[in-house]
């Protein structure tokens, strides 16, 4: 058998023009509606490039870069937050180049950021050696990265935690994640952040007044999580019945095949949501400033 018979046709590159033909003027109203929105960007681009050039008024974004990025962190201390941005730089070029070079070490790209995850708050936050920086210095851009990225942290284990638990066999223990589930998803995340941050202070006693950021990120974490686990669910559900009883008849103990088994196709199944939930979770960081 010849072998060039089996290798895939080969697609012919096409030029610009040619290109523009097939997919923009093949037909006559396709022609049409070309014009039309090449017109429409000619004339949006033109008075978005005049705003930017001739009438937007950029020294109020060079006279507040500070603000807007650590807002009123000490200025002797920016020196913490370039170390702590320098980790965080570290610990991505490792896991660029465990991925990209060494496949390796990629089984390590976790344990890199746990480490670093520490270091970054002890610069940012001082202690041990360093001053320490009160929460209430910390705004702007700094304190959305802080929130987010540990609410993220936080929120995600425990969504999967909800998640197995609204499928246990366990009658008490799948309708109380059920019973929090639904009760955090049907309450708007700004009640929640208001009694974390104004009602649950008048409740406690004055020595077990909870920290601004901590009562800010428990409130996010804990709404988050539940719709994390809806998440996660929908993953858990897409695994074949079929995988978890072969599983089992091989000799696995339950946790072993959660782990090893069902999480992983589930988790995979519902990256593009649970990415979403991130970028959601980043935004509503913005109800902190109300």
């Amino acid at each position: 058998m010849d072998s060039k018979a089996e290798l895939p046709p080969v697609t012919p590159r096409l030029s610009p023009w040619n290109w523009a033909r097939k997919n923009l003027f093949n037909t006559w109203y396709n022609s049409i509606l070309t014009v039309v929105c090449l017109g429409l960007i000619y004339q949006l681009g033109g008075g978005l490039l005049h705003w930017a050039i001739a009438l937007a008024d950029w020294q109020v974004i060079g006279v507040n870069w500070r603000l807007f990025l650590v807002g009123r962190y000490p200025p002797q201390l920016y020196w913490r937050v370039g170390m702590a941005t320098g980790v965080i730089a570290g610990a991505a070029a490792f896991s660029f180049w465990a991925i990209r070079w060494r496949a390796q070490l990629v089984q390590w790209i976790p344990l890199a950021w746990i480490l670093a995850f520490p270091v970054i708050l002890w610069f940012i936050g001082g202690g041990f050696g360093l001053r320490q920086v009160q929460t209430q210095l910390w705004n702007g851009l700094l304190l959305t990265l802080v929130t987010a990225i540990i609410s993220i942290v936080l929120s995600f284990p425990a969504g999967v935690l909800l998640a197995l638990g609204r499928q246990s066999s366990l009658s008490v223990l799948r309708w109380l994640c059920i019973l929090y589930i639904e009760i955090v998803r049907g309450l708007p995340l700004i009640g929640i952040l208001f009694m974390a941050q104004v009602m649950l202070p008048l409740f406690l006693p004055l020595e077990m007044r909870l920290d601004r950021v901590m009562r800010a990120i428990a409130g996010l974490s804990l709404f988050s999580a539940a719709y994390m686990a809806e998440n996660v669910r929908g993953g858990l559900q897409s695994v074949p019945r079929g995988q978890i009883e072969a599983a089992k008849a091989l000799g696995l103990a339950t946790p072993w095949v959660i782990l090893l088994i069902v999480l992983p196709q589930a988790l995979r199944a519902v990256i593009p949501a649970i990415v979403g939930q991130f970028i959601g979770l980043f935004k509503d960081t913005s109800l902190l400033a109300l």
